[in-house]
């Protein structure tokens, strides 16, 4: 059924319909409620096309993404992020456009859209410290929401986050409490506000206990599988090697396990390890029972409330900017333990 057939159906202007699908308040809530039962009745489904005349909107919200052969958003974490906006999106008749660019090129991407008019708003992810992007953003007009902080913006904008420093330092707490003092730093790109605030809650536990930071126990690097391997292979090869790893995801804590295994040492006996866990739908963190003691929290449920929030924006600018922090679940896992033989030092 079309708008058309709906409103003749109903007995009102399809202008009337049209509004009172799409919430103006200048349709009494008598009328909405009818033409919303209506539409449920005869299983109308608005034409994208139709609800953007009668809206002003493009019904659309977009994703820029740079690419290289360095930096975080090319890794599955993206994948289930956008699964959970998608649903969102697909729930309220949002369409979904991804702009892939080059890095340098990333400004003239925001300045086109803007241009265009082809979405009505935006998701920035991957934010740095300082992110140059918020100031674009603003200044062109484009409502957006940030996926993550960037530091001193933070009070002006709309942003959703982990508290990752607050997560990293409660899992080096963790290990430090099984008597390890020797913890070695699996990180993510610390040009990356997640990565620096992880780095901080890691840095921030070791000194409330009397502990020197060691630049040798510490790797900030993309992360892969490989980076993974790579850096803990170097710190097990050290004179003073770690007891204990805290990775900032689970893809590279493969790494940190194939170098643990190539060690002759044993995960959770010789060897403890603490990741953090996006929950990544196609990545899980063992079935029954969690392999690896984890912070979790849910990257497909931070794409679902990056899209509420910015749909929200959209229905109702003006508002004042808003932050939702979301807290990571200490899972336990099969893979940390006491350090061996009361080992520190």
């Amino acid at each position: 059924m079309n708008l058309k057939e709906l409103s003749a159906r109903l007995g009102l202007s399809q202008t009337t319909v049209s509004r009172a699908l799409n919430g103006y308040p200048e349709v009494s809530e008598a009328t909405r409620k009818r033409v919303e039962s209506a539409a449920r009745r005869y299983d109308y489904r608005p034409n994208p096309g139709a609800k953007s005349l009668a809206t002003g909107k493009t019904m659309a919200i977009g994703h820029v993404i740079p690419v290289s052969t360095r930096h975080e958003i090319v890794n599955p974490v993206f994948a289930d992020f956008i699964a959970g906006a998608g649903e969102v999106y697909a729930r309220n008749g949002y369409d979904m456009r991804l702009t892939v660019v080059p890095d340098d090129d990333e400004d003239h991407a925001y300045r086109e859209i803007a241009a265009r008019g082809s979405v009505d708003g935006i998701i920035v992810h991957g934010p740095r410290p300082d992110d140059p992007r918020v100031k674009l953003l603003t200044e062109i007009g484009l409502p957006f929401v940030v996926h993550g902080r960037t530091s001193t913006q933070d009070e002006t904008i709309n942003w959703v986050d982990v508290n990752n420093r607050r997560a990293f330092e409660r899992a080096t707490n963790f290990l430090l409490d099984f008597g390890h003092r020797r913890i070695g730093l699996v990180n993510g790109l610390e040009t990356m506000d997640f990565a620096m605030r992880r780095r901080q809650g890691y840095c921030r536990a070791l000194e409330a206990r009397g502990l020197a930071l060691d630049p040798e126990l510490m790797a900030a690097e993309e992360m892969t599988e490989t980076s993974g391997y790579r850096a803990a292979r170097r710190m097990l090869a050290a004179p003073a090697p770690p007891t204990a790893f805290l990775a900032s995801s689970i893809i590279s804590a493969a790494g940190v396990r194939r170098a643990i295994t190539d060690a002759g040492l044993v995960m959770g006996r010789d060897i403890s390890v603490v990741i953090h866990d996006d929950d990544l739908g196609y990545m899980k963190n063992g079935e029954d029972e969690p392999i690896y003691t984890a912070t979790r929290s849910s990257v497909r449920a931070a794409g679902r409330l990056c899209a509420e929030l910015l749909l929200d924006i959209i229905a109702e600018p003006g508002q004042n900017p808003r932050h939702l922090l979301l807290d990571a679940d200490l899972v336990l896992g099969r893979s940390t333990g006491p350090a061996p033989g009361g080992a520190g030092g």
